[in-house]
């Protein structure tokens, strides 16, 4: 079983420099982020290998919350070699991710 990566200031830029990585900007106390939780945990252990499952606590990681524009938790941002292909906000279904990452990965 995978496990997602928690990201940080120190680590962002080298994790999500190359393939495809799904990003979710979250807070422990954010009930739809809670929600997603265990959604994001599985896709970690689906795509390992395969795609970066990461993490970013806003409330740890305020620069990086800031530099990415994150205004409402979750959003999901979804990369590609370091480069921003797409977002979503709010919770959303595990197909739904799943087709986000199949595409990209595709």
């Amino acid at each position: 079983m995978g496990k997602y990566i928690e990201l940080n200031s120190s680590n962002f830029e080298s994790t999500v420099a190359n393939g495809v990585s799904l990003v979710d900007f979250w807070a422990p106390w954010c009930g739809p982020c809670r929600m997603i939780a265990p959604v994001i945990d599985e896709l970690a252990g689906e795509y390992a290998g395969k795609a970066n499952i990461c993490k970013v606590n806003t409330d740890e990681e305020g620069d990086l919350a800031a530099r990415f524009g994150i205004r409402s938790i979750p959003t999901i941002i979804f990369m590609k070699n370091g480069q921003i292909v797409d977002q979503m906000i709010g919770a959303a279904s595990k197909d739904m991710f799943k087709q986000k990452l199949d595409s990209l990965l595709a």
